[in-house]
């Protein structure tokens, strides 16, 4: 029996629930009577159901493709340049997008909770996410999830397995917060022939410590960092890291800056001490560049998972089904890229001086509900 709703139809009504920001495919299907729909799509919109099932169904791998397609053809319009010190930088982190006590599905991970009734199982999804960072944009490549009894590194690296073959040039290095300080994680992006940076916390290690003592015995460089006067000490060849394969590089800063308060007027003194671990060589990468790496990790917060759970609502339910789930949040990512895109390379700077992104949302949304001939809300 041939189906009577193509599945571009559905793709392009999630497409517009995402460009508008709506939040729901119950919020999406309230917009059923506009005239909008009969132009996107060539029909009716099709129902929430319908949209969820179909998303359970869909094909992840092409959905990848089309995400690798936006990447190919910004980077063939030279749309994504790299920073000053030209290494472009791949960001991995790992998201948990909901958790609930009722609902499971295939791909639900589970934990013990202790709560106020005693000990309840909680069902939850959690992804790795890795984000491209160019000079002034970023894009969202690809999202795995976290199997049950696999941890985020093990993860991250099928992830990364999979992102060099579909972006072997993307990128140079492999930015990762304290977690991914990780030899096994090293040593796997150095046989890829990619440099790992990661935050450095734990001092109870041996490098922190051979770090800390070699630290006292050089001169610091001072760094200006846009408001942030910096410290920074700079060693490289360290061996106290001994399941790492070669020797790495540490990196510390202590950071400050004056800010005053808006409520009371009174200046206060902001202080920050950062550390990093790398394999990148002085030669290659200054301190400054590290400093600037480093510090662009928090670009997969800012302009990652703020931007897709926050204004794209993509840690919302849409379907609970593990396969619904990825297709979706995928569909977010594709939908954020060309978002971002449009707004930071087809608008002219004195256009985006005056409107943000949520603005052009609202346009989208606006001429969703403009076309809309359906009922009066409101009794007349």
């Amino acid at each position: 029996m041939a189906p009577q709703i193509p599945t571009q139809a559905v793709l392009r009504s999630v497409a517009v629930m995402f460009l508008a920001r709506l939040g729901s495919l119950n919020a999406l299907e309230q917009s059923s009577h506009s005239a909008f729909w009969a132009k996107w799509t060539g029909q009716a919109l099709p129902s929430a159901d319908t949209i969820g099932r179909v998303c359970s169904q869909l094909d992840i791998p092409r959905l990848r493709q089309v995400s690798r397609q936006i990447y190919v053809r910004l980077k063939r319009a030279k749309a994504l340049p790299p920073p000053a010190h030209g290494l472009m930088a791949a960001v991995l982190d790992g998201h948990e997008s909901h958790a609930t006590y009722r609902r499971c599905c295939a791909g639900c991970l589970k934990r013990r909770v202790e709560t106020r009734h005693g000990t309840k199982v909680q069902y939850y999804h959690r992804h790795v996410t890795v984000q491209l960072v160019g000079r002034d944009l970023t894009l969202l490549l690809d999202a795995e999830p976290i199997r049950r009894g696999e941890g985020e590194i093990t993860t991250a690296i099928r992830l990364l397995d999979r992102a060099m073959e579909d972006y072997p040039r993307a990128f140079d290095v492999v930015l990762g917060d304290s977690l991914y300080a990780n030899s096994i994680f090293f040593n796997y992006v150095r046989s890829r022939g990619k440099h790992a940076l990661a935050v450095l916390k734990n001092e109870e290690r041996l490098l922190w410590e051979d770090a800390q003592s070699l630290f006292a015995e050089i001169q610091p460089e001072r760094i200006k960092r846009g408001r942030w006067d910096v410290t920074g000490w700079d060693l490289e060849d360290l061996t106290s890291w001994p399941q790492v394969r070669q020797p790495v590089r540490v990196v510390q800063s202590h950071e400050q800056r004056t800010v005053r308060r808006q409520l009371d007027g009174q200046e206060e003194l902001l202080k920050a001490r950062w550390a990093w671990v790398t394999t990148l060589p002085q030669r290659q990468a200054s301190t400054r560049t590290v400093l600037d790496l480093g510090h662009r990790r928090w670009a997969i917060e800012n302009e990652g998972f703020n931007e897709l759970s926050t204004r794209q609502h993509a840690d919302h339910v849409y379907r609970h089904h593990d396969q619904a789930i990825l297709a979706f949040l995928l569909l977010a990512m594709i939908c954020c890229n060309v978002l971002m895109a449009f707004y930071q390379r087809d608008l002219k700077p004195q256009l985006r001086r005056r409107v943000s992104m949520l603005h052009v949302s609202r346009l989208v949304a606006a001429e969703l509900y403009m076309a809309d001939s359906g009922p009066p809300m409101v009794p007349t």
